[in-house]
């Protein structure tokens, strides 16, 4: 079973309030693009990691950076997304990625 389909995937976080987003989520999002064999999973979590952060979606975040790790980016690349990224997108958006890259990092070490 793909993980956004196993506990804890959007139907399960919130198919209760958003049904309709909660399917799009798992079978267009993560079913669809994610699959879609024009980028690698690897690039395009690191996309995905770069938009997060250039937004300043923190919450989004941690999960992404899980995935990216699962994906074969490696922590190394990871920080130097954020420490781009500070130059581009702005600095408190990477303290604030960095922050929560910390806790990712650390959490499964």
């Amino acid at each position: 079973m793909p993980e956004e389909q196993q506990p804890g995937g959007p139907r399960q976080q919130f198919g209760d309030i958003a049904p309709a987003l909660a399917g799009y989520s798992e079978d267009v999002l993560f079913g669809q693009v994610w699959e879609d064999p024009d980028l690698s999973v690897r690039d395009r979590s690191l996309v995905t990691v770069a938009s997060l952060i250039s937004s300043g979606s923190t919450e989004q975040l941690a999960f992404h950076l899980g995935r990216a790790r699962e994906n074969g980016l490696s922590d190394k690349e990871l920080i130097a997304t954020v420490t781009h990224l500070a130059f581009y997108a702005g600095w408190p958006k990477a303290m604030s990625a960095l922050t929560v890259a910390r806790q990712v990092l650390a959490d499964s070490a």
